[in-house]
């Protein structure tokens, strides 16, 4: 596919920005690499419109299926006390996808390039394989979801549903086949319905609003019970999502702006506005998914609640009638559809970017699914749907230990004036962000420090 041009090509790299080892030579997603064109000479508003995008596609993975696992159970464990975490998880996104826009605006890479440019080939080889696993891990919580949402709406078995997924490659191909704005629009419309599941589940929950309040205050609580900081933990993993980054600084790019100064940055506020409204769209997502355990299952004494399934079974007695498990099971649905689109394209960035190897999203796709469905049939073979949830919920703690791998990397590229030339981040930003890896990091070893030497 060929794309639009506003100064005949697309720029890969900027001049005057020396600090890399060497030069990217092709975009990762060079099908529609500049593909979507900022209208010049119009309003702002209007610029601002062909910007609107990027930050939905990356906001899905804040409430993918293995958020909805983690949200569940801290819910319903320890009520509204784990909001103050979905509130702080969101705050480390927006900086972080701020950090991805930056870059990609900045020296025309994504995560992935930028650490194959800047890294000799021992480093980067490993940072790559953290990245693979990152994406496994995140395509493991997909399959899990969408089998489930199958099995809960139609009645599929689950290890015939995560057989089933793996179709959702035609889906990807069909969509990629039409324009990138067409991903964009089916992915907004998923979200929209999403959206409108869970207002109706909120409403029939009724829940305590100034416990909800309450909840978005700092406990230290979090940090001191283990069981608490696992599903922190969790929580984070689920959110700030290692794949995230590398999507994020990937599909920037599919937009083909000026390449003055004045129009870069103007990209980037844009680009960062966008990200940061559909994050806190994201954040509504996740709080009514917590809130509504929370009300629905704490507050009536089921406070073990770590199956998505159960979770669905008991929301008809508790709330009445099916219509509120119908729509917990569309949104299930929706939510995992939705992560498989962004997975395989976070997928083929990070293939692309690291090695620079090249294959087509349908076998990538394949690959990918085959590797993350093999677990997942195990768990179901041997302990059923009972360990479908226990399994979402490592797996978000798996992603959890590879974020700094891929933060460490993004906040040393952005803080580098040779690499970002007038657009290195500014110190108090970088500040946070360093903050944010260590925070993470420190957690980490909190976390590994429970399980072996306290063993609860």
């Amino acid at each position: 596919m060929s794309s639009p041009s506003l100064d005949s090509e697309p720029s890969l790299s900027v001049a005057g920005h020396n600090g890399w080892r060497r030069t990217s030579p092709t975009p990762s997603l060079s099908e529609v690499f500049g593909s979507i064109v900022v209208p010049r000479g119009s309003t702002v508003f209007r610029r601002f419109l062909a910007f609107v995008g990027p930050g939905y596609l990356v906001a899905v993975g804040y409430m993918d299926p293995g958020n909805w696992a983690t949200s569940l159970a801290g819910g319903a464990k320890f009520g509204y006390t784990l909001l103050f975490v979905a509130l702080l998880s969101n705050v480390m996104a927006i900086l972080l996808q701020s950090l991805c826009a930056r870059l990609a605006i900045a020296s025309r890479r994504d995560l992935a390039q930028a650490c194959r440019d800047a890294y000799p080939s021992w480093v980067s080889w490993p940072l790559w394989i953290f990245a693979e696993a990152a994406i496994i891990a995140t395509d493991l919580a997909e399959v899990i979801g969408v089998a489930i949402g199958l099995n809960l709406l139609f009645g599929i078995p689950l290890e015939i549903g995560v057989f089933i997924t793996a179709a959702d490659v035609f889906l990807i191909l069909w969509l990629q086949n039409r324009g990138f704005r067409w991903v964009e629009a089916f992915v907004i419309t998923l979200l929209a319905v999403i959206t409108a599941c869970f207002f109706v589940q909120i409403a029939m929950a009724d829940p305590d609003w100034a416990g909800v309040i309450a909840g978005f205050a700092p406990s230290t609580d979090i940090v001191t019970n283990p069981e608490m900081l696992y599903i922190a933990l969790g929580i984070i993993g689920a959110t700030v999502m290692p794949h995230n980054l590398y999507l994020h600084s990937g599909i920037v790019q599919t937009r083909n702006w000026e390449t003055t100064p004045a129009r870069r940055f103007e990209a980037l506020r844009m680009a960062t506005w966008d990200s940061t409204i559909a994050l806190m769209f994201a954040l509504t997502i996740n709080a009514s998914i917590l809130i509504l355990a929370a009300a629905t299952f704490h507050a009536s004494g089921n406070t073990e609640i770590v199956e998505i399934d159960q979770a669905h079974a008991l929301l008809a007695p508790l709330l009445g009638g099916s219509l509120a498990p119908t729509m917990f099971g569309i949104a299930l649905l929706c939510s995992g559809l939705n992560a498989t689109v962004t997975a395989t394209m976070a997928g083929q960035i990070v293939m692309e970017g690291f090695i620079n190897f090249r294959i087509s999203p349908v076998l990538r796709r394949l690959v990918t699914r085959s590797i993350a469905i093999v677990p997942a049939v195990i768990v179901i073979l041997i302990w059923g749907s009972s360990g479908t949830g226990q399994l979402l919920i490592l797996s978000q703690v798996v992603l959890s230990f590879q974020l700094p791998f891929a933060i460490v990397p993004l906040v040393m590229f952005t803080a580098s004036k040779a690499k970002m030339g007038d657009m290195v981040a500014p110190l108090w930003l970088t500040a946070l962000c360093a903050l944010i890896a260590v925070t993470i990091i420190a957690l980490n070893i909190n976390l590994l420090w429970s399980v072996a030497v306290i063993g609860w």
